[in-house]
């Protein structure tokens, strides 16, 4: 019987605080950290996340690497007995919810774009976005010679290389690749540093000059050399129907705006695919699995225009699967696909945002278990409440516990966002601790549970017409409980 419910077991992981590296790539809260690592273990928790910034670890000049910070937190991990998820952050904290600490890209990169800002995502009005490097440069050697796409390469392989003890002893079990703003695959389309505030539709943000050439000549090629980027799509705070793009029978229906959305869309889906490629190569043997994060757009799901997706690179519509088909890229590299806002129901919303985040983490996580990958998901917000515990759970088993195996589908992990004092004390850690229990399918800690075997060399390149297929026909999600039935 114990056999049979631990196919029910959801792995839980904590993530670490923003600030646990300072900003002088230090690890000084030895002490603290240790102690909250001890209460997590306590609480059974399986491991722990940490974005591995980019900003800190090669931020002296190129190719100087300086991991001994991490290097230490990685000991202290392990000496808790906890595996690690280790996220490759290539943006900049900062500039988003919930960023307490300012940690940007490597002064360095950054020194590149005082003489050519087109390296950094730019909106219509000029306005450049600091937070990642446009994946118009993904193959522009602009950077002491290197591409982004190497700079991002040799950072993961000096990772590897200094890392080998904990990979080789199983602590980093996860490599979670950051494939944009936040460590998120997507366009830095709603950037609260410049004004944009909820639940505005955001902006499209391909008007750096690397990005404008590439759409030119797609056009050109397929015959519409007069087509621009569109000039028709609003501001950032907008509503969808303020604009000429997002109205009903709107620019996005028609040949033009479905070319221009098809292209900025699969240009993520291709940025996406050529990192993994090269974390793959770096990471070949290792028993750990690659990780990409997509962001939970919820606001505008319920109108037929999905505004607010499209602008962030996302072209999902009530008759287009926009995550499927990441989903189907992601085949590929065997990699696991993590979603946010796993603890939000539809009833908290506010009606004006036309937001439905439940129909949307059904329909990511049906297009992932569909494609038949791995799929984990994150809160996007803190909370301490049985109300969000208990949307976690259900979205983790949609169906519930299955006595006699496998459930038909589940969460393989499921990350909470994140330490803190506050999640420690008291109730809200008594609450926490019954909802790890819960998620372990009321069973004991276990460290063996989905072991990973060692990573396989990617499958070839998938043709992007392959790819596509997989947005069309838009399937029903599969079928989810309306609550869990192991309820905190």
């Amino acid at each position: 019987m114990a056999g049979n419910l631990l196919a029910n077991y959801v792995q839980v992981n904590v993530m670490l605080p923003l600030d646990v590296v300072t900003v002088d790539n230090k690890f000084e809260k030895v002490d603290e950290t240790r102690a909250q690592l001890k209460k997590l273990t306590e609480a059974s928790v399986d491991g722990v996340m940490v974005d591995v910034w980019w900003g800190l670890v090669e931020g002296k000049g190129p190719g100087a690497y300086d991991w001994d910070a991490y290097k230490q937190l990685f000991g202290l991990v392990q000496e808790a007995g906890l595996k690690l998820q280790a996220i490759m952050s290539f943006h900049q904290c900062g500039g988003n919810v919930g960023d307490i600490v300012n940690i940007p890209i490597p002064q360095w990169v950054r020194d590149v774009g005082a003489s050519d800002p087109d390296i950094f995502y730019t909106n219509r009005g000029g306005a450049r976005n600091i937070e990642y490097l446009t994946l118009g440069v993904d193959d522009q050697p602009l950077f002491h010679g290197r591409t982004a796409i190497q700079m991002y390469a040799d950072y993961m392989k000096s990772f590897r290389e200094n890392m080998a003890e904990f990979l080789d002893a199983g602590v980093i079990v996860d490599i979670e690749v950051g494939l944009g703003p936040a460590g998120e695959m997507r366009y830095p389309s709603y950037p609260q540093s410049q004004g944009w505030v909820f639940p505005g539709i955001g902006e499209f943000i391909c008007y750096d000059k690397y990005l404008e050439a590439d759409f030119k000549a797609e056009a050109a090629k397929a015959g519409h050399p007069e087509w621009e980027l569109p000039d028709d799509a609003g501001e950032y705070n907008d509503t969808p129907e303020k604009t000429r793009f997002f109205a009903d029978n709107g620019t996005y229906v028609t040949e033009k705006g479905k070319f221009f959305l098809t292209w900025y869309s699969n240009k993520l889906i291709k940025h996406g695919d050529k990192i993994l490629d090269e974390a793959n190569k770096v990471f070949l043997g290792c028993r750990v699995q690659l990780a990409i994060k997509i962001s939970g757009i919820h606001w505008w799901y319920r109108v037929p225009n999905h505004a607010a997706e499209l602008t962030a690179g996302y072209y999902n519509l009530d008759n287009r699967d926009g995550y499927r088909t990441i989903a189907r890229m992601l085949t590929r590299h065997r990699a696991c696909v993590n979603f946010t806002c796993a603890e939000m129901r539809d009833s908290e919303q506010s009606s004006e945002a036309k937001s439905a985040p439940e129909e949307l983490v059904q329909q990511v996580l049906s297009a992932g278990w569909r494609e038949g990958l791995h799929v984990a998901c994150e809160n996007a917000l803190g909370r301490y409440d049985a109300t969000a515990y208990n949307t976690i759970l259900r979205n983790s088993r949609p169906t519930g516990i299955n006595k006699n195996g496998p459930p038909e589908h589940k969460l393989f992990g499921f990350t909470y966002l994140r330490l803190s004092d506050e999640l420690l004390e008291g109730q809200n850690y008594s609450t926490f601790k019954t909802f790890v229990k819960r998620m372990h399918a009321n069973m004991d800690h276990n460290s063996n549970v989905d072991p990973l075997e060692p990573l396989q060399r990617s499958m070839p390149e998938m043709p992007i017409g392959k790819i596509l297929q997989a947005a069309h026909p838009k399937l029903a999600p599969f079928p989810f409980d309306e609550n869990t039935d192991l309820p905190v």
